[in-house]
């Protein structure tokens, strides 16, 4: 919990006294100081059921289900584009803004890349310049 974000820490909910030990502990910047107080937290914590805590601070950590839909449909557009030829008329139908000179460009050197079994360097740049593009499209749509 020390290691949480200011914004992470105040959206999960916790006893006061468990929440000003883990500020307190923010605050220490000598190791005998965070030790001591990191026992004090876990002082705290033996009185708690521990499990309500556990699980919010997983779900904190775990990608949300839109981020991976979000990642599946960027792959699925990458594999679309780099094997249909008529793939990217349908992409720009979704994303009239896209480069599809700069997305062509990409597929062609990913397959090719692919054909030559070469590191998949084109391929990871169409995969970042498609996704910043559903990134863009969902902070518009918000």
């Amino acid at each position: 919990m020390t290691k949480l974000s200011n914004e992470e820490l105040s959206r999960m909910t916790l006893p006061e006294n468990l929440r000003e030990a883990v500020v307190a502990a923010r605050q220490f910047n000598k190791h005998e100081a965070i030790r001591r107080q990191l026992q004090y937290i876990g002082r705290i914590m033996r009185d708690l059921d521990v499990a309500p805590i556990a699980e919010q601070i997983a779900a904190i950590h775990a990608p949300s289900k839109r981020d991976t839909a979000l990642f599946h449909r960027a792959e699925k557009w990458r594999t679309d584009l780099m094997k249909d030829p008529t793939a990217m008329a349908r992409f720009l139908k979704e994303f009239p803004e896209a480069n599809t000179r700069r997305l062509q460009a990409l597929a062609d050197a990913a397959n090719a890349e692919r054909d030559a079994d070469r590191a998949p360097k084109f391929y990871r740049e169409l995969f970042h310049a498609i996704n910043t593009l559903l990134q863009e499209q969902l902070r518009r749509d918000k």
